[in-house]
């Protein structure tokens, strides 16, 4: 299936208001509708797309000799980078940012074809802007990874008003609805959601995995796990929305390197926390829930692909083609493909 399952919300307590008990209705109405209001707040207005590029992409290689990974053409008429903006678009996201360091120009022609006339068009103030690795006075230093690439440029996203800065790969096939990934985050009250996909135990030892508590709320963290580090892994997937079935088949969940991060706990993350780490999946994340941050798991049970191996890129387009079936769909009810 093309579409995410909607993780169960878990909502924490609301804080308790401080007064006598002859507080007004008023009052009390007036404290729910602002946290009813946050937590609606159309999307549009309030988050922040950034697509990471990655790096060299040697893996993919002869495609990025002179061009980004992002930029990799995938079923003919379309580029990787199409993925993450589409979904973006159909979520009511129009304010993305991509970022990257290698062969840049063959990615922003593409983009200014593809969305530089009508971006404007699709939302207000909408537009798909490429920022690349650059030296400063400040910072001589090209981008050392994932979170390092985002805090040479939190200057820039901090003077956007939003809420939620929205993290995503520029390199995975899959579609993905944003809006319930962010509601699912407000609903919890998380600093930080992280996108998980249910695995079997073949496929677990390959990725980075995640141990969740009884609220969905992520514990622990380990980085292809195998043998009884594996075993210590297994969480009950039910907790995020499988069902009994699907969760006896798949006991794991790793993460898919998406984030939806709220945009305070960022700032605080990149320059206070930790100003030295590079990634985000490895350093920032961990560290976020080693310090008491409420770390959320949000469960995606459709189809995905991380398009890094001349393998995957091969395998991914043979599975357009399938028949009748294609494992992934450009056309599809409610959703526009862009390009």
């Amino acid at each position: 299936m093309d579409m995410p399952l909607a993780s169960k919300a878990f909502t924490s307590p609301c804080f308790n208001v401080i007064g006598e008990q002859q507080q007004s209705k008023c009052d009390k109405a007036a404290i729910d509708d602002s946290r009813t209001s946050s937590k609606n707040t159309n999307a549009n207005e309030s988050v922040l797309g950034i697509i990471l590029g990655g790096g060299a992409g040697t893996r993919l290689y002869p495609l990025t000799k002179k061009r980004a990974k992002p930029a990799v053409p995938l079923g003919a008429n379309y580029r990787l980078i199409d993925i993450p903006v589409s979904n973006c678009l159909n979520s009511n996201i129009s304010k993305i940012y991509v970022l990257t360091q290698f062969n840049s120009a063959s990615l922003n022609r593409h983009l200014s074809r593809a969305y530089g006339n009508n971006i404007g068009g699709y939302k207000n103030e909408g537009f798909v802007e490429v920022l690349a690795a650059q030296q400063s006075p400040d910072n001589p230093n090209w981008f050392q990874g994932t979170a390092d690439a985002v805090r040479q440029y939190l200057w820039l996203f901090e003077e956007h008003n939003v809420m939620e800065f929205l993290i995503l790969a520029g390199d995975h096939l899959y579609r993905m609805d944003y809006e319930k990934f962010i509601q699912a985050h407000r609903e919890t009250d998380s600093d930080i959601t992280v996108a998980a996909l249910p695995m079997d135990e073949k496929r677990a030892t390959s990725f980075g995995l995640m141990k969740i508590d009884e609220e969905g709320r992520i514990v622990e963290f380990a980085e292809k796990p195998k043998g009884e580090e594996l075993k210590a892994m297994m969480v009950d997937t039910t907790i995020l929305g499988l069902d009994d079935v699907r969760a006896k088949e798949m006991p794991y969940i790793a993460s898919m390197g998406i984030y939806v991060i709220s945009k305070n706990v960022m700032l605080q993350l990149l320059r206070e926390q930790f100003p030295e780490a590079n990634d985000f999946g490895s350093e920032v994340i961990p560290g976020a829930t080693n310090i008491g941050m409420r770390v959320q798991a949000y469960l995606y049970d459709g189809y995905w692909e991380d398009i890094g191996t001349i393998e995957a890129f091969y395998n991914a387009n043979l599975g357009i083609t399938k028949k009748p079936i294609p494992d992934f769909r450009y056309a599809f009810t409610f959703y526009t493909f862009y390009g």
